[in-house]
């Protein structure tokens, strides 16, 4: 931002007061010509503008969706579309919109060819049903059927104890 100076013979109460509302001024006109650069950027433009990017880029807001979120999916929607169709790419898309570490299974034995298995915590799934819902129907692999599969950490505790016991095999005979 432009810091207005006056020369120092032009000091006084008057001059002053104009100067802060040359000063204002200009800050509001800045503001108005920052505004169309502001809009380029998904992180920071108007929530209308954010929808026309969106539009663009074939990404549909579900019921629901926090404005953070929503914009995390339009910023990276040509990304997340590179990375589509790969296992390794759905595990970046997850990293990048918050889902976290996630397992990828494809082709298990005893299960249909077709089903492809996503472990998660019990915590990611429930905090993000309808993005996983979104983000599989939309970067999914066509022909593929998808399977949710909870994994719950459980604290066990182990003692190694010193066991010290005879053993005697006795057979009996007729």
């Amino acid at each position: 931002m432009i810091k207005l100076k006056l020369p120092f013979w032009l000091a006084g109460t008057e001059l002053s007061k104009l100067m802060a509302a040359a000063q204002r001024w200009w800050e509001t006109v800045s503001g108005w010509l920052m505004w169309p650069y502001d809009q380029l950027d998904p992180d920071t433009c108007h929530l209308r503008i954010l929808e026309l990017w969106a539009w663009q880029r074939d990404v549909t807001r579900f019921v629901g969706e926090p404005e953070s979120l929503f914009r995390l999916r339009v910023k990276y929607a040509f990304i997340n579309a590179v990375d589509a169709g790969s296992t390794a790419g759905m595990k970046r898309i997850l990293q990048r919109l918050g889902v976290g570490y996630i397992e990828i299974e494809e082709r298990q034995p005893g299960r249909d060819w077709d089903v492809v298995l996503l472990r998660l915590s019990d915590s990611q799934l429930s905090v993000n049903a309808d993005l996983l819902r979104v983000l599989v129907q939309q970067y999914g692999r066509t022909c593929r059927r998808y399977d949710f599969e909870s994994v719950t950490p459980v604290t066990l505790q182990v003692a190694a104890l010193d066991f010290n016991d005879d053993q005697q095999t006795l057979v009996a005979s007729l």
